[in-house]
């Protein structure tokens, strides 16, 4: 307690510091993307009064978002005022002008252009150029829940912020529904599109590759997909009309040939086992009058996690139904047909379980005191005893269901479409899953949207979806380098890997600074310094190319 602390000098204006941490890596990545520039280009608005361009704005709030601090679009500001402005944006401007009317004049040219229509401009240029798309499109959508009053009576927006079916299951917000479509090895997202918060996947699949593809026309070089997605995607009216391109779809378990083979017997399927505990069974089907091949898929691991779930309603089930009949015995009814029609409802409310009645007759004796020897009671009513046991049948039919799904395609192929690729591009579907996961992030830019108008927000989910993009290519650059060079990094566990995620890596990079000293002039540093560079920290910028290694002076 008595020891001295040693004193400390405290720095005035001549020494300044920022924390430069992972965004030097953000910075660089939509550097080489040319995100400002493309954006600018496009928005072609040329104001000398204004300091902060759109494309500007948009990359200082792609740093903000994968900033991981969960600050509010409104702080974006006091989220700079710590950073170097200079490094990362490349533009002569300081945290003050990135303000919320700067990054709100942003976001109104974002959506007067177009946000679904700029942001794919940008994704396809982008994986043209670096040859990032692949032959599938995968298509998901998911809600954002919204709060706070918004100005609904503009004509100028272009969804409804409404209630409708909550995917994060806030059915007491409002909500914006968005489609996400992701291609190639890097899942780099390719197409966002926002919808009212009521919308229908039903509905907005098929309008989403409409318009996809519609796009794609307009491009040289693009690929054309085949489209992956869920049972939504699966329409008797219009996927299986669909002849201009090839699909692949989870098949709905409500249409009465797909849930008759999911609950077929074990024993009379053909499998063929696969990796990773799953196998398939080919069948050839002509579902609304089309030719197509559905593949029924068992994964054990989905098996063994649903059969546990199961047991554990049975066991909830066991209870409740053994708490109902010790009711149901000591009740008294007039009749047999109302004790039976009272035991049927209880029955009824348990399907894997079988009740079994037996009908005690219920008597009393008239005259009061001890009846005498043989005397029978008359009789008043009836009781039920009853026991259970659970329908073994019943519970194999539904476990039969259980780890099972159906695919579907229109490609009849199936030399160069095999059973396997349909199972491996059906899994990739995961990618879009992920990159909801990532915007939905409480550690990401938001958790739920607060603006001033739907545009706005329309205008944010392409930011956010842009953020997605940057994420995404800077994992495959790094991972893509690793496996280049024949390099590696350390894991959480100090395991060498080539395949670390950048929430990792941006966690490796913690504590990177710059120090700038000063003299006579203020703005002008005479010096500065880069901090916290160790080997590790040195040789992931140089995996990721010159120009992080430009940010962090590195070169």
């Amino acid at each position: 307690i008595g020891k001295k602390m040693r004193e400390v000098e405290v720095a005035g204006e001549e020494l300044k510091s920022y924390a430069l941490d992972h965004h030097g890596i953000i910075a660089a990545v939509c550097k080489d993307l040319g995100i400002a520039k493309r954006i600018d280009d496009r928005l072609n608005k040329k104001d000398p009064r204004r300091v902060v361009s759109a494309g500007i704005a948009a990359v200082a709030m792609v740093i903000n978002g994968l900033g991981f601090t969960n600050r509010r679009l409104y702080l974006t500001p006091q989220f700079f005022e710590s950073k170097p402005i200079d490094r990362l944006l490349g533009s002569d401007i300081s945290a003050k002008h990135l303000d919320d009317k700067a990054l709100g004049k942003g976001l109104d040219d974002i959506s007067s252009y177009g946000s679904s229509r700029l942001f794919g401009e940008l994704a396809f240029d982008i994986a043209l150029e670096n040859n990032l798309l692949s032959t599938l499109a995968h298509l998901d959508s998911t809600s954002l829940s919204v709060t706070g009053e918004y100005d609904v009576a503009s004509q100028e927006n272009i969804v409804s912020l409404t209630y409708g079916h909550s995917k994060d299951h806030r059915p007491d917000l409002k909500q914006v529904m968005m489609s996400l479509v992701v291609s190639g090895k890097s899942a780099i997202p390719i197409w966002m599109e926002p919808h009212d918060g009521n919308t229908s996947d039903k509905k907005s699949f098929h309008e989403t590759i409409k318009r996809v593809r519609d796009f794609q026309k307009q491009l040289k070089g693009c690929p054309d997909f085949k489209w992956i997605a869920d049972s939504a995607l699966y329409s008797r009216d219009k996927l299986l009309k669909e002849t201009s391109y090839l699909w692949l779809s989870r098949v709905p378990e409500t249409i009465t040939e797909a849930r008759a083979l999911v609950e077929k017997p074990e024993n009379e399927i053909l499998w063929v086992e696969r990796e990773k505990g799953y196998k398939t069974a080919s069948f050839n089907s002509n579902y609304g009058d089309v030719d197509q091949r559905w593949l029924l898929i068992y994964s054990k691991q989905s098996y063994e996690r649903e059969k546990k779930t199961f047991e554990k309603k049975l066991d909830k089930q066991e209870s409740a139904l053994k708490k109902a009949l010790w009711h149901l015995g000591n009740d008294v009814f007039s009749c047999e047909v109302d004790a039976l029609k009272e035991a049927k409802k209880i029955a009824k409310k348990f399907l894997y379980h079988d009740v079994e009645m037996t009908m005690i007759a219920v008597t009393k004796h008239k005259k009061t005191g001890r009846p005498k020897a043989g005397e029978a009671g008359e009789k008043i009513g009836v009781k039920i005893e009853s026991t259970f046991k659970r329908n073994e049948a019943s519970i194999e039919v539904f476990l039969n269901r259980k780890g099972r799904f159906i695919l579907a395609t229109n490609d009849l192929d199936d030399k160069n479409f095999s059973d396997q690729h349909i199972l491996e591009e059906y899994k990739q579907q995961q990618n879009v899953e992920r990159g909801f996961r990532f915007l939905k992030d409480p550690w990401f830019m938001v958790d739920s949207v607060f603006l001033k108008s739907p545009k706005r927000i329309e205008a944010l989910m392409m930011i956010m979806t842009l953020c997605l993009m940057v994420y995404n290519i800077a994992q495959y650059r790094l991972r893509e380098a690793l496996v280049e060079k024949k390099e590696t990094l350390p894991n959480q566990i100090n395991k060498p890997i080539k395949n670390p995620t950048m929430r990792w890596i941006f966690q490796i990079m913690e504590g990177i600074g710059l120090v700038r000293f000063y003299e006579k002039n203020i703005e002008k540093p005479e010096r500065e310094i880069i901090t916290n560079l160790n080997e590790l920290r040195r040789k992931i910028i140089r995996l990721l190319g010159r120009s992080a290694q430009e940010i962090y002076g590195i070169v």
